[in-house]
């Protein structure tokens, strides 16, 4: 961990002993890239519970300005994400990794329920435990009303 990491104590990266999510870390520029790729499938399929087993029974995040702890509380918040978000697609792509973190870029785009559309624009730090799961993830995302004829995904 870097020196003076101000996340780095925060939570303790547990190992679960039940599930294996590969490619593991150490990353390589291919497994990261394939780590990527596998959480933007999942993403895109607004599945809560497939999109929740990615992550370690005590994940934390920060999503924008809300911080969610665990499995449980990752479920409700895509639930609630993906019914507000309607259309919802999202594109993702490697920044940058080391040893057991991952950083992306991403865009997605969505509706509301009056029809509005927009396109979300964003970076998340991704660090993961020994068995591939995702102990931490932080997001910042900045939405942008487009009108449907703007939308690229």
């Amino acid at each position: 961990m870097a020196e003076g990491d101000p996340f780095a104590a925060r939570v303790p990266i547990t190992m679960s002993t039940t599930n294996q999510r590969p490619p593991l870390p150490p990353f390589t520029e291919a497994s990261a890239r394939e780590k990527v790729q596998l959480a933007e499938d999942a993403w895109n399929s607004k599945d809560p519970v497939r999109v929740s087993q990615a992550y370690t029974e005590d994940s934390e995040w920060r999503n924008r300005a809300e911080f969610v702890n665990g499995r449980e509380a990752i479920v409700a918040f895509l639930t609630r994400k993906w019914q507000r978000e309607l259309d919802y697609k999202l594109k993702k792509s490697l920044w940058a990794f080391s040893d057991n973190r991952i950083a992306v870029r991403f865009e997605y785009e969505w509706r509301d329920d009056s029809g509005q559309w927009y396109r979300a624009h964003g970076n998340e730090n991704w660090e993961f435990d020994a068995n591939g799961l995702m102990a931490r993830r932080f997001a910042s995302i900045n939405d942008q009303p487009i009108d449907a004829s703007e939308r690229r995904l």
